[in-house]
């Protein structure tokens, strides 16, 4: 049984009639933890035959992926590392074959890549070199080549890297079993030997080198006129723990045990207990090394054995130690070895914004626009990361000392790229507290960033009035049910556009709200005309000549009717 994904490659590679040989090809195994929260990456690329400079193009597709792909953040899914660091490669082969070659044709290269994580292999493809799977004794073909063929003789790619300032590159994720063998080969290769050739080598009995050598050497004979490189990658094991072997894991450190004043776990000396849940224990501590003050947050020995909130506790301190910003919490990192589950955070003197609005109703709107600009601050750091917070509420944030607002809470942040991880539970995390929920939770909806612009919405909209707004929390049975209760009915003094801006971004329809959190914070701010388009304006404001007319139309079909009767009678 393994916890990690094992793979075994072989490669060969060929000028073939060439002088020169413009194809490159990579493969990265990480060391753990990256292994995990990162996965394998290959990747072969071949330099456009008509480029300037098709060598160096390649050579920057495959050393420039294989590098930045790991410096994006363990937080991010695959996908989104991918294309941002495929995005960015392609404007700068863009520009500088501009720069270097003046010509659009300047640093041009295909490529293809594979990530393996976890149990699934990420696909991405621009050009026409080769994805292929062998499985079962079966061959199929993952990638569609971009390229339109004139004639027999003649082709041309219509899309590949440093081409355009924009690319689009193919993505498609795969289910990988145990025994995959993927082939990834440039044109020279695949385009002079058949489907049924590659079937019948990939499947001898020889080494991945030797079938990846012969396969190319096929080619050759069939008269291939280009370079030639293909790259084999086959699929050992995958990670396959059970679900006791899982536990064992999350369980190597003992829950800690209730905590004292005066008692002393791994140089932490307790001062005092802060606060306890059914799920957490805070306790103030004085670290002997530091001599400094910090908070000791370990799990509730209710959950002793349960593997869902024990994973959930350990991904929080993960979360926790990846957000570095003024406005989240600080979790440090452990400066020495941990006897007990539980981790550190700064200590912060203070009172959650929830006490603080008890103290403090109706504040001004311009604290509110202070409050909300620095919560949307430490949103920012977490959407950064691609992380959701998804359960933002007044008792997790605090107002220090100085007057800075602080997320404190991680227990139900959202982390995309550690949900692509395999793991032989069924984790379900806290999902935010009801009156800040937002619609999508009750649809069965992904979250996304817009789902923390609502509760900071809801925030907004209960510093100003004391309430929520709308007339009771949503719900999967009431979703449409329910109208926006305007800030104004409460405030009459607000002006129109702030209360505009707050129902959009608390609209029950995620597509509706605010795309992102300083649009929102703007538009506090400052009025956004297409917010204030449909403001109600009273008739005798808009249009005064025509109320007075009708009012004299009225009138005097009034007296018309009153002579009228007068004169019958």
């Amino acid at each position: 049984m393994s916890a990690c994904i094992t793979i075994k490659s072989g490669d060969y590679t060929s000028a073939g009639i060439k002088p020169n040989n413009e194809d490159n090809f990579g493969v990265h195994i990480p060391a753990a933890p990256l292994l995990t929260t990162k996965g394998v990456c290959a990747a072969i690329a071949d330099g456009m035959s008509g480029s300037d400079a098709g060598k160096e193009a390649s050579e920057a597709c495959i050393s420039g992926f294989l590098r930045d792909y790991y410096s994006t953040p363990e937080s991010w899914t695959v996908k989104t590392s991918a294309q941002k660091v495929l995005g960015s490669l392609n404007i700068w082969l863009h520009s500088q074959g501009h720069r270097e070659y003046n010509s659009h044709k300047g640093m041009v290269s295909t490529f293809s890549a594979i990530v393996f994580k976890s149990n699934t292999g990420y696909i991405f493809h621009v050009g026409d070199t080769r994805i292929y799977r062998l499985r079962n004794n079966k061959l199929k073909l993952l990638t569609k080549d971009h390229r339109l063929d004139i004639s027999d003789k003649k082709s041309y790619l219509t899309r590949a890297m440093g081409i355009d300032n924009h690319i689009d590159i193919d993505y498609k994720p795969v289910t990988l079993e145990a025994g995959d063998l993927f082939m990834l080969s440039t044109d020279g290769v695949h385009e002079f030997i058949t489907g049924d050739a590659i079937h019948t080598t990939l499947c001898l009995d020889k080494s991945l080198d030797q079938r990846a050598q012969l396969i190319v050497e096929q080619a050759l004979e069939n008269s291939s006129n280009d370079n030639l490189t293909c790259l084999l990658l086959q699929i050992e094991t995958l990670p396959s723990e059970n679900e006791d072997e899982f536990y064992k894991k999350l369980t190597a450190l003992p829950f800690p045990p209730p905590l004292a004043p005066g008692m002393t776990l791994d140089g932490y000396k307790i001062i005092r207990h802060l606060f306890s849940n059914k799920r957490t224990e805070l306790y103030l501590a004085h670290d002997r090394d530091l001599d400094s003050h910090v908070v000791i947050k370990a799990p509730s020995v209710n959950y002793m054995d349960d593997p869902q909130y024990i994973n959930s506790f350990l991904l929080e301190e993960w979360a926790g130690r990846r957000i570095t910003n003024n406005h989240v919490l600080n979790v440090l990192d452990p400066p020495r070895k941990r006897t007990a589950l539980y981790y550190i955070t700064e200590y912060l003197q203070g009172s959650t914004l929830r006490q603080w609005m008890d103290d403090n109703p109706r504040p001004p709107l311009s604290t509110v626009r202070n409050f909300v600009r620095q919560i949307a601050q430490g949103l920012r750091a977490f959407h950064r990361q691609q992380m959701i917070h998804q359960d933002l509420k007044p008792e997790n944030i605090i107002i220090d000392k100085h007057g800075t607002l602080k997320i404190i809470d991680f227990g139900s942040t959202k982390i995309p790229g550690i949900e692509e991880i395999h793991i032989p539970i069924q984790s379900h995390r806290h999902q935010g507290t009801e009156d800040y929920t937002a619609a999508e939770f009750h649809l069965g909806q992904r979250a996304t960033n817009r789902t923390d612009i609502y509760s900071l919405g809801v925030i907004t909209y209960e510093l100003l009035t004391g309430r929520i707004p709308y007339a009771k929390a949503l719900s999967a049975k009431n979703l449409y049910k329910l109208n926006y209760v305007p800030v104004k009915q409460y405030v009459p003094d607000l002006p129109y556009w702030v209360d505009k801006a707050i129902q959009k971004a608390v609209s029950i329809k995620p597509e509706q709200r605010f795309e992102t959190l300083s649009e929102y914070v703007y538009a506090l701010n400052k009025p956004d005309s297409k917010l204030i388009s449909h403001e109600y304006v009273p008739l005798i404001k808009s249009n005064p000549v025509k109320v007075w007319q009708s009012l004299f139309v009225i009138l005097l079909i009034t007296n018309l009717l009153t002579l009228y009767w007068l004169f019958k009678a």
